[in-house]
């Protein structure tokens, strides 16, 4: 009998991941936060198009999930500087492979490649225990507690 366990974990792994990361301003505030902190002005400007108060809601949302934390540079107005945790800086790995996808979806070539030889370079899922690539994510081996 074939055990359901990998898909429903990865489902409701990938539904948390959703409902952490909610939509592409999300997703781009993030990103723009990846290589350090940055007050609300200069996420404003790095993020063309965003309106103030989506900004704010977003930046809210991403501190109340954890991703995000917010620090005070200036008490009176009070403003603030946001920076990720390690846990929203878990995330680049996770943005590097979406935008990837995301331009190859519209037949650009965005794959990283090697630096000596040129090839486009692969995600692999890796046991660092046993030095051995897994192939096969889906593999009965392979276990997605």
């Amino acid at each position: 009998m074939a055990d359901d366990r990998p898909t429903q974990v990865t489902e409701d792994g990938l539904a948390r991941a959703a409902a952490r990361i909610g939509d592409r301003w999300t997703l781009l505030v993030v990103e723009s936060l990846l290589p350090g902190a940055r007050r609300f002005g200069e996420l404003s400007e790095a993020l063309p198009g965003i309106a103030p108060n989506i900004l704010a809601k977003r930046l809210r949302q991403l501190e109340q999930t954890g991703l995000v934390v917010s620090t005070p540079y200036h008490e009176r107005p009070v403003r603030l500087e946001y920076q990720l945790t390690a846990l929203g800086t878990e995330l680049a790995g996770a943005l590097r492979l979406l935008a990837t996808w995301g331009a190859r979806a519209d037949g650009f070539d965005a794959a990283p490649r090697h630096r000596t030889c040129g090839s486009p370079l692969e995600v692999r899922h890796w046991c660092p225990t046993c030095e051995v690539p897994v192939d096969d994510p889906d593999d009965e081996g392979v276990t997605w507690a």
